[in-house]
């Protein structure tokens, strides 16, 4: 084998010393690939080719690339989400959108941590473009999931030798902003009991009543907008499945399972509810007549006077509404799942029934995330100790 390393002579004079080196197939077309290297010098010039030559004999040469951020976040969600269903793939996709905006034109091979820290700096201040007011900054968790993704595709690009590390690994969110989000987390407190009752009294006459209590019964939204009469409802037994789910994934309606087999689960009704029912069915009937052929025969329980089903964001509007002409203190639709299950397990029901009618595969999380003990609760606790320190 020749000199791999040639001196050269510029125009003006000065002396260089080049070399080419193989570095093998390119892995996604087989085609041969060599690098062009020049230096000032032919010491500098040999220990680069060494370098070269023993990473591509040892398989870890990480190839020049001009591969952009973005261009390489859309081949990892291809891979990233073939096996998972439509709306975690919007979700991955949504989490990615501030990385492609700060940092999409920026050649993969260049990132650095400080890439990563500004990036969660933005974020933080004011990378919020929807979801509140643009322009503000967005929660921890929103972060979380974003530095998730992040990781999970710089992995993979360090995996197929794209980038010599994860420049995303070690990045951390700030202490200070993780103290407000907990704070703000904390005030963020379900229902009590006197509220549910006042809430409930306020809108029994009014059409969406029984839409309520079946929130209040620790359902998720998207069950109660997929709440079906003929498939889940069993008004003699008293009984519906929670077998059936209607989301919004990127503007379409997505109708699927819930999240685990846990979640399939048939709940017992409570009185108040299938009285309820049977009133909302009767009424449905008398709207359909009033309707004649423009009525829609959708067979969903939360349907408009037309017949047509719901969506979980009108759901949400009009839960809204309802707070605010009942004059309670306005929560999110969500959290009435959260104030059901704190009274069921603050009333004495054992946890792992409690967990079973959330439809909770982990016991643990149902008690971590969805119990929310107040003062009225702690008492309880100081009436007992009355009795044995008194």
């Amino acid at each position: 084998m020749g000199e791999p390393i040639k001196k050269i002579q510029l125009k003006n004079g000065d002396v260089r010393y080049r070399f080419v080196v193989d570095i093998g197939a390119d892995p996604t077309t087989g085609r041969r690939r060599q690098l062009t290297r020049t230096y000032d010098s032919k010491k500098e010039a040999r220990a680069e080719y060494s370098r070269i030559r023993h990473e591509t004999d040892d398989g870890t040469l990480v190839a020049p690339a001009k591969i952009t951020v973005s261009d390489w976040l859309d081949t990892w969600l291809k891979s990233a989400t073939i096996d998972v269903e439509k709306g975690t793939a919007a979700n991955y996709a949504d989490a990615l959108l501030p990385v492609r905006e700060r940092l999409g034109d920026r050649q993969l091979q260049q990132l650095d941590e400080e890439h990563i820290d500004g990036l969660v700096s933005w974020m933080l201040t004011s990378g919020r473009k929807r979801g509140g007011k643009v322009g503000t900054g967005l929660g921890v968790r929103s972060v979380e999931l974003t530095l998730g993704r992040l990781r999970s595709a710089l992995n993979v690009a360090v995996r197929r030798k794209l980038v010599v590390r994860n420049v995303a690994q070690y990045t951390k969110i700030p202490r200070e902003a993780r103290r407000r989000a907990a704070a703000a987390k904390a005030k963020r407190i379900p229902w009590n009991a006197d509220e549910v009752k006042t809430f409930v009294a306020a809108t029994r006459a009014d059409r969406l009543h029984v839409l309520m209590l079946l929130s209040l019964l620790g359902m998720r939204p998207a069950e109660v907008c997929g709440l079906r009469w003929a498939a889940d409802v069993d008004l003699e037994a008293k009984t519906i499945r929670v077998e059936n789910t209607r989301t919004i994934v990127e503007g379409e309606v997505e109708e699927k399972g819930p999240k685990s087999e846990k979640g399939k689960r048939t709940l017992p009704l409570p009185g108040p509810v299938v009285t309820a029912l049977k009133a909302l069915k009767a009424r449905q009937a008398d709207e359909k007549l009033a309707a004649g052929s423009a009525y829609v025969a959708s067979g969903y329980v939360l349907v408009d006077e037309q017949g047509m089903p719901w969506k979980t964001d009108k759901l949400r509007r009009e839960t809204y509404k309802l707070m605010a002409t009942a004059k309670v203190r306005k929560v999110r639709p969500y959290d009435a799942r959260h104030a059901c299950l704190t009274y069921l397990a603050t009333s004495g029901v054992p946890d792992v029934i409690v967990s079973a009618w959330a439809g909770h595969a982990d016991l643990s999380f149902t008690k971590r995330v969805y119990i929310h003990p107040n003062v009225e609760h702690l008492q309880d606790a100081a009436d007992q100790l009355d009795a044995l320190l008194g």
